[in-house]
């Protein structure tokens, strides 16, 4: 992209819906002592690049809590046709950059309660630095033998036991961070672009909590984290 972050408008997006399947009240549950989106927030706000950072929710919860512990975040109040949990991101995020004018777009979720400022920031700083992606998204490196759902391997050739840190690496999606234009969001109707940049964020950083599990797992990681500081 090539742009100084200091001539850029840059807002960061984290969408929270009220209600969540597989882990009740996860968004605003107490993760080590605090509600979990309260993590992300802080984490937002102590990134130097970032211009604004806005909640997307249906949660008046969320909304009357954000309003008095983070008076500085703007809160958009997701309308009733966003609200189904079937609804694609995608959508959502259309509906916040309408609202809030921005350069430049960053996604992330009450969910990754360990990325750290300092990633986000070397993110946008590794995106801005160049011309060739459009876009970018967060990833995590495996190397461990893939196969698919015929049994068939995938990345490695099983006639050939290679050791797991010998593999090529491969990498996951890992719904931490994504950076994109309105451009891009608008033509593809994706924050994925023509031609994303991969971000790789060490495994231990970026859990996200889809479970039960993985609330508690991430849990523990933090306050570890937290007593070894």
């Amino acid at each position: 992209m090539n742009s100084s972050p200091s001539s850029l408008q840059i807002a960061a997006f984290v969408p929270m819906r009220h209600n969540s399947e597989r882990v009740v009240g996860k968004n605003y549950r107490l993760f080590a002592g605090r509600p979990l989106y309260h993590h992300i927030i802080t984490t937002l706000l102590n990134c130097p690049q970032i211009s604004l950072v806005c909640i997307d929710t249906d949660s008046p919860m969320i909304m009357e809590d954000a309003a008095a512990q983070f008076p500085s975040v703007k809160v958009l109040e997701r309308p009733e046709h966003l609200r189904d949990g079937a609804i694609p991101m995608n959508e959502v995020l259309l509906n916040s950059v309408a609202q809030v004018p921005a350069d430049l777009y960053l996604q992330t979720h009450s969910t990754n309660p360990l990325l750290r400022a300092e990633t986000i920031s070397q993110a946008i700083e590794q995106f801005l630095g160049q011309s060739e992606h459009d876009s970018l998204f967060g990833v995590t490196q495996l190397q461990t033998r893939l196969y698919d759902a015929t049994g068939r391997a995938m990345n490695h050739d099983p006639e050939v036991l290679l050791r797991t840190q010998d593999l090529t690496p491969v990498y996951e999606e890992n719904s931490n961070l994504y950076l994109f234009t309105k451009q891009i969001l608008q033509e593809r109707r994706n924050r994925i672009g023509y031609k994303p940049m991969m971000f790789a964020i060490d495994r231990q950083e970026a859990w996200d909590i889809d479970e039960e599990i993985d609330f508690r797992v991430a849990e523990f990681l933090y306050t570890v984290q937290q007593t070894s500081a």
